[in-house]
């Protein structure tokens, strides 16, 4: 008997007893689409990471105060050590003479409305104070205008540097209208010298919605005794990171004037490390993923025998009947395999289908990056339900094959 004769019987053997086949078929749905959703989603947010990281610059390290680690469950870390303040910050700069660039930065607020005329955005803009160096360092490009002069960062200057979608807002979508003009922040002006070009989303986080001001500035209307000031330094070569990273712990050990035997009290996080610790952590929600995937085809695989098993006692009579006419128990057991593998395949294509969707899904609205369809997770997926569609069938297809024509036949 040909594969395709064995497919379309199966096929026909499905649509005679369609509610315990579709039942069978969603169990399985649904260990594919836990298996190709998860690992997809997982997939597409590592790649966004990893785009913005790369974006950000790769050859970057970042310098802030000990968090607890171990503050878990939702909560914000807690600063264990003292914050970095602007005159340590810029102290740090200027001492710093290894063969990188170093910026101070630091965010002022995430809720400030910007005004232009009679167009205004929503209360949910971040304003950051920066240096001449920030847009180098963190991978932004000038679209129009001009970045920030070192002169105009270390004084106290009105000026701005803004994202794209703040042009979108306030200049109908034209950056050149935008240079030179003024925009309102809390009620203070400021004069626009550069358009960002468009950068993109990474894990919520719009890059374009964003306003940048002069350091000196940000520290007059926002800075605190308690604020803390991001270090970040960009080195031109891989190869000088360790170095660069050396150079900066012990000129910021003794900028904060810590003792021989005092630890640092402050951490350094390579831009590189956090793909790594991100891989890593992932890893093991990854393989719980699998895990519970494979639980979940078991259940399925079980109710599969199941239903095997009782289509062989159903029909029993219709096994003598082909026997008795030539088939051998060779064709019976392939029959039997291949129905249960039809089963199995069909549930695996839901289940893909559903798994990419919803992949898709995330990958659009939750992490706002590039969605790749998962040829990986779907041909895995497949494979797994041959797998179990093979080891599912193969009990109750020996079964079947073994059984005495005669004896079936007299069947009722």
């Amino acid at each position: 008997m040909k594969l395709t004769e064995n497919i379309s019987r199966a096929l026909k053997n499905v649509r005679s007893n369609l509610l315990r086949s579709v039942l069978t078929l969603m169990i399985i749905a649904f260990g594919i689409t836990a298996l190709v959703g998860i690992l997809t989603s997982f997939d597409s947010l590592i790649y966004s990471l990893s785009d913005n990281l790369s974006r950000m610059g790769a050859n970057s390290f970042a310098i802030k105060p000990k968090y607890d680690e171990g503050v878990k469950g939702g909560h914000r870390r807690k600063m264990v050590s003292d914050p970095i303040s602007f005159e340590q910050a810029i102290a740090f700069k200027e001492k710093y003479n290894y063969k990188a660039k170093t910026t101070v930065n630091f965010t002022c607020t995430q809720i400030a409305t910007v005004k232009h005329e009679a167009e205004e955005t929503n209360p949910n803009i971040p304003v950051i104070g920066v240096d001449e160096n920030f847009i180098e360092i963190k991978g932004h490009d000038i679209e129009y205008g001009r970045n920030f002069k070192p002169t105009e960062a270390s004084q106290n200057t009105y000026k701005a540097l803004i994202g794209s979608k703040i042009v979108d807002k306030l200049f109908n979508g034209r950056p050149e209208k935008a240079l030179n003009k003024f925009i309102s922040i809390s009620s203070r002006r400021f004069k626009v010298i550069g358009v960002l070009k468009e950068k993109g989303a990474s894990m919520g986080r719009n890059e374009d919605d964003i306003v940048m001001i002069p350091l000196l500035t940000a520290k007059n209307l926002y800075g605190t005794a308690k604020k803390n000031y991001k270090l970040s330094v960009g080195v031109n070569n891989a190869e000088d990171m360790e170095a660069a990273i050396g150079v900066a712990t012990g000129l910021l050990r003794n900028v904060r004037r810590l003792r021989l035997n005092e630890e640092d009290d402050f951490q350094i996080t390579k831009s590189d490390s956090l793909m790594g610790i991100l891989k890593e952590n992932t890893a093991t929600i990854r393989a719980a993923t699998i895990g519970i995937g494979i639980i979940t085809l078991l259940g399925a695989s079980i109710g599969l025998m199941n239903i095997m098993l009782v289509s062989v006692t159903e029909r029993t009579r219709e096994i003598g009947i082909c026997k008795a006419v030539g088939a051998t128990s060779r064709n019976i057991l392939i029959q039997f395999l291949t129905e249960a593998i039809v089963i199995c395949q069909l549930g695996g294509i839901v289940g893909v289908i559903m798994g990419v969707s919803i992949g898709y899904a995330l990958t659009l609205f939750v992490f706002q990056g590039e969605f790749r369809i998962p040829w990986l997770w779907i041909f895995i997926g497949l494979t797994v339900c041959f797998i179990v569609g093979l080891i599912s069938g193969l009990y109750p297809a020996i079964k079947a094959s073994k059984l005495d024509p005669i004896e079936s036949l007299r069947y009722e």
